[in-house]
């Protein structure tokens, strides 16, 4: 330690330009630097206010319009944030007023559509107000090449993930994708999740449901987070089911594997 800078530093320090984890903060005694304890409250007083940052709908709903997309807003049973962080179990349903709401596009439109995206503030509006709009310009326009056909997007205010599920159901849905704002780390305040469901109904599970996590700048790409979520739907189509028996084999390209023949991207699987 030099006397003139009294903070010991970490020999990891390195390590800290590969990863956005707190290692390698120093110490100053036996405590930690001002600055990295200054850094800490931030990062926290960021994921509180995420928490409860009130759903800008109306804003994203003129956003929608503005790219000739229709949308629903919706309420779950949940009446305020106070009672949806309290009860879980209230913004997994929808608010009576609303189920009816569905009830009636549903009868103005029969048929049944292939897919409902339905959009939930969850733990994180930051995390829909910033990515729900860049990732939806990516997917739809993929979704729509395939020829699949969807309702008006579904904006649900203190929505939790199993809300698509009565959705779904209600528009008489084969498939639904919730995007949710994740509960805050400490370094992504503002991370949105995917949630893919195949043959929505209540009741279900989370073990009927894929998940697609870490939608945002730092993290999944929204290319990458809408090449996964189309394979999943294709998938699900051809298999009948969505959840622990489907699992994401979607084939990254890259530079290191296009010269692998073809072979399927994901490192996790091997070769087989």
């Amino acid at each position: 330690m030099d006397r003139h800078t009294p903070t010991a530093e970490n020999p990891w320090l390195a390590l800290r330009n590969l990863t956005p984890a707190r290692i390698a903060l120093g110490r100053t005694g036996i405590s930690l630097p001002t600055g990295a304890q200054l850094d800490f409250q931030y990062a926290h007083a960021q994921a509180r206010d995420a928490v409860h940052l009130a759903f800008d709908h109306q804003g994203l709903r003129q956003q929608l319009s503005d790219r000739g997309r229709e949308s629903l807003l919706l309420h779950s049973a949940a009446s305020d944030r106070h009672q949806y962080l309290q009860r879980p179990d209230l913004g997994r349903r929808l608010h009576e007023e609303s189920a009816q709401r569905l009830r009636e596009h549903a009868q103005a439109n029969p048929g049944g559509i292939d897919l409902a995206i339905v959009v939930a503030d969850g733990l994180s509006a930051l995390a829909v107000h910033r990515h729900t709009l860049p990732f939806l310009s990516r997917f739809e326009e993929q979704a729509a090449a395939d020829g699949w056909t969807s309702a008006p997007v579904v904006l649900v205010e203190q929505g939790r993930v199993a809300v698509a599920d009565e959705v779904g159901q209600l528009l008489n849905a084969r498939m639904t994708v919730m995007l949710i704002g994740e509960r805050p780390g400490l370094s992504s305040p503002d991370s949105l999740g995917l949630y893919f469901t195949y043959a929505p109904k209540v009741g279900l599970t989370d073990a009927y449901r894929n998940c697609i996590s870490n939608v945002r700048l730092e993290g999944l790409s929204y290319g990458m987070a809408a090449h996964r979520l189309l394979y999943l739907m294709r998938e699900a189509c051809k298999r009948k089911l969505s959840g622990v028996n489907l699992k994401d084999e979607a084939e990254v390209h890259s530079i290191e594997n296009e010269g692998s023949g073809g072979k399927n991207g994901n490192f996790l699987l091997g070769d087989r």
